[in-house]
């Protein structure tokens, strides 16, 4: 074994292959991948083999696309079949419900560059002659370009393509330590000796949570048991083979809640275990004798899903089962992997929590390959990135939550639902007395966030739809209230930092795309990348010269934390503090704000003592050091308090029974989301992103290039060239559905961008949507096309800031 690498990968299975072979491809060969075993002894050598597309995020569709896409050129090099078949895979609606989830999702796919239609019952019959048909069928959707691909076979080609590029793989190696050396180096214990790595990559299955453990990581995911059955050949199909008959697409039915396919003349059925029924596994440790190995057959756990199946495909019931197929893989909360900087470790790089690492394994591969050789994957991989989970990880909180991902595997699934479990992790103090109120809850970042109030607890029930709901007349009059009278909301999830030292001014001013504000007031800011795109928005609040209080989204305390540190002048100058789990927040606004407020303090509110965009220390109620900000998210006069988080309880109480006289109402996450679209705001993860920069967000205003900060020759370059998208604000007209967002836009027929976010407006009582458009139609009054909901729906560009566009509210 070599001494030494520039990369080394922990793991052989098809992600850890992948890693291997593509970091070759970009011409790194001095890479070293280790296994304990053999090359796909974990998950993958008993893995289904799907590739699967379906999603409603722009970016996992792109991703888990582009690896049925290096797939095919790996074969292609390979010169040999690696088993990919692209017969498609078709969805079954049996419900109005699952017909709207469809219907929504069609216009999503052609914007992210994915093949997919809706079907008939009729089409079904003849893509799918096996399906018993039924007055229950509505429709479908069909991927004509999914599949499925021999798991063995195609990590086998990945690391014999690698090692003919020059990498190396030494099996029945195991990592039994890591040491990080001074210079930033891993060194990496084996069986075998020591082997030092420039970058260290864990692609480790089965073994991610006991294996970050030696690194001091708590990794959120968790091996849960799956299983499969492939039966004896039918009749039917072999006949089919012998006539040439392509494959039956892959059948997904909410009816028998599963997945099925051909195999070899059989059919291969997996059905997906229901919360209660499924298991974890190795939750702490795998079993050291655990190799190549399956566990037993498990048919009480799947009982009702098999009771369906001979319902809807009579076929599999003539013909005798040959294996079952039962063995762990990895879950994460949000059923997706951990691909990224490993957090608050510099050099270490994850490739963990794939729950699907054939489906997955190509473009993390690749993507991988590109962030450690380039410092950038290419592509927004956030909603993949290890950093978007926040401190709040632990593992019964991942067990949960890993159990009712997948769980709910077959459900309906609606943009916005809150599931149960894991809740209430973490909460501020007044979390009872807002559930008095009528609170209904969301989660941020393991906080409980209210999303809307009902007038009382017992109709705090929400109802999930496509279409419109019962909440939305308490949401209607929560954004009225704030617009005419105040609005008060609670928002302890939001990310705080505070950055001090006689060197932190010059730091910040060289980290973001906008001036620092002057003391005691407040700025809005970028960080970008160095190619330009956003990795996080700061509202910057400067305390005093040398002072600055950060606050940023409640999904960005790990990762935005993790940009800072690892940027941290090390000669002592800046200090940065994590004030997220000591400090409170609470927004109150609307024009009746200042006179619910002035009351209970001693600042003075008026304009000239307190103008917009300022910020003072002071005391509210019984509470001291309180930081006051003249600020809003709603487009209306208000003042955020961030306060010490043991006086919340105090302070909103106070606050309710000081607003109740003016007319005041509690407001939630649906209420701003519309008041923030009224005003054009942007958001992050959405408008502002990593494949997004400020300019195409239309934040010129706040980027200054006549200084340094990162990214600002990328930004620089691309005002020279010119844009070739831009970010405009669509009047939609009313309908029973609305705009979400991934949605394409279109001119004329043709595909010219995609919505980043929309909804309804409640002000105004229509659509609202923030879109990426081509430069050519954002032009306001151009007239555009929507496809929402499978129809194709009229849109205006209108000017930004729809509501009090001047800003004269906020100003008062």
């Amino acid at each position: 074994m070599k001494s030494e690498a520039k990369v080394v990968i922990i793991g052989g299975g098809a992600v850890g292959a992948s890693v291997l072979y593509h970091l070759s491809k970009q011409g790194c060969t001095d890479v070293v991948l280790l296994d304990r075993s053999k090359l796909t002894s974990g998950s993958t050598w008993h893995a289904a083999g799907l590739l699967v597309s379906y999603s409603r995020s722009r970016n996992i569709t792109k991703m888990t696309k582009e690896t049925i896409d290096i797939y095919k050129d790996i074969q292609k090099e390979h010169g040999a079949s690696v088993g990919l078949y692209q017969v498609g895979q078709l969805r079954i609606a049996n419900t109005q419900e699952r017909m709207d989830e469809f219907q929504s999702y069609i216009g999503i796919a052609e914007a992210a560059g994915n093949e997919a239609r809706l079907v008939t019952p009729e089409e079904i019959k003849v893509l799918h002659p096996l399906l018993a048909q039924n007055a229950n069928i509505i429709g479908g959707l069909f991927h004509p370009n999914d599949g499925y691909i021999n798991p063995s076979d195609i990590t086998m080609a990945m690391a014999k393509l690698a090692r003919e590029k020059g990498a190396t793989v030494e099996e029945d190696t195991e990592a039994q330590a890591y040491e990080q050396l001074p210079d930033g180096r891993w060194k990496v214990t084996t069986n075998k000796g020591e082997i030092i790595a420039e970058q260290l990559v864990f692609a480790t299955g089965n073994y991610a949570r006991e294996n970050a453990r030696r690194v001091g990581l708590d990794l959120p995911c968790m091996p849960i048991l799956h299983q499969y059955w492939t039966t004896e050949p039918l009749p039917e199909l072999l006949e089919n083979r012998k006539n040439g008959v392509p494959q039956y697409p892959i059948l997904r039915d909410e009816d028998y809640g599963g997945y099925l396919r051909e195999d070899t003349g059989g059919l291969q059925f997996g059905p997906y275990e229901f919360e209660k029924d499924l298991k974890v596994w190795a939750v702490d440790r795998v079993p050291p004798d655990f190799g190549m190995d399956l566990l037993p057959e498990d048919f009480d756990a799947v009982e009702t899903q098999w009771s369906k199946v001979f319902e809807r495909i009579p076929a599999i019931g003539s013909v005798g089962i040959k294996s079952n197929t039962r063995g762990p893989f990895q879950m994460t909360p949000d059923g997706a992997p951990l691909v990224g900087p490993a957090p608050g470790l510099a050099k270490l790089w994850l490739a963990e929590g794939v729950p699907g690492g054939i489906a997955w394994g190509g473009t993390i591969g690749h993507r991988l390959a590109l962030w450690i050789l380039n410092g950038d994957p290419g592509m927004d991989c956030s909603e993949v990135d290890p950093r978007r989970f926040g401190n709040h990880v632990s593992k019964r909180w991942t067990m949960e939550k890993a159990r009712q991902t997948w769980g709910v595997h077959m459900e309906v699934h609606y943009p916005g639902e809150d599931r149960p479990a894991a809740r209430a992790a973490k909460t501020s103090p007044a979390y009872d007395l807002l559930t008095a109120k009528g609170a209904v809850w969301s989660a941020l970042d393991g906080w409980e966030f209210p999303r809307w109030f009902a007038p009382s607890p017992e109709l705090a029930v929400p109802q999930h739809s496509f279409r419109r709901t019962k909440q939305m007349e308490y949401v209607q009059a929560e954004v009225r209230a704030v617009r005419e009278t105040a609005g008060l909301i609670e928002m302890a999830a939001m990310t705080q930092f505070l950055v001090k030292g006689p060197g932190a001014a010059v730091w910040l001013d060289g980290l973001f795309a906008n001036n620092l504000p002057k003391v005691g007031r407040i700025g809005l800011t970028v960080m970008c990348k160095e190619d330009g795109g956003i990795i996080a928005e700061y509202t910057v609040m400067r305390l005093a010269e040398d002072a600055f209080y950060l606050v940023s989204t409640p999904s960005g305390e790990v990762m935005n934390w993790h940009e800072l540190s690892r940027l941290l002048p090390t000669d002592g100058s800046v200090t940065l503090q994590n004030l997220s789990e000591q400090m409170g927040v609470i927004s109150l606004s609307g024009p009746k704000s200042r006179e619910i407020l002035q009351p209970l303090t001693d600042n003075d509110l008026s304009s000239e003592a307190f103008p917009w965009l300022s910020i003072q220390k002071g005391e509210v109620g019984y509470a001291r050091d309180i930081w006051l900000a003249r600020v809003s998210y709603t487009g209306e006069m208000g003042w955020e308090l961030h306060y010490p988080l043991s006086y919340g309880r105090h302070l909103i109480d106070l606050l309710i029974k000081a607003g109740e006289p003016h007319g005041m109402k509690l407001f939630g996450l649906d209420a701003i989301e519309s008041l923030r679209l009224d005003k054009s705001y942007r958001s992050m993860r959405r408008e502002l992103a990593w494949d997004v920069t400020p300019l195409e967000a239309s934040l010129d205003r706040f980027v200054k290039l006549d200084k340094d900060f990162i990214g600002r020759d990328a930004i620089a370059a691309q005002k020279a060239k010119g844009l070739s998208q831009k970010l405009v604000t669509l009047k939609l007209p009313n309908a029973v559905t609305s705009v979400i967002a991934n949605e394409g836009v279109y001119k004329d027929g043709k595909l010219v961008g995609r919505v980043t976010s929309g909804g309804w407006s409640y002000h105004f009582g229509h659509d609202i949507a923030l879109a990426l458009v081509e430069t050519a139609h954002t032009p306001v009054g151009t007239e555009l096309k929507v496809w929402i909901h499978d129809e194709m729906r009229d849109a205006t560009v209108i000017a930004d800031s729809p509501y009090d566009p001047t800003n004269a509210r906020q100003r008062a």
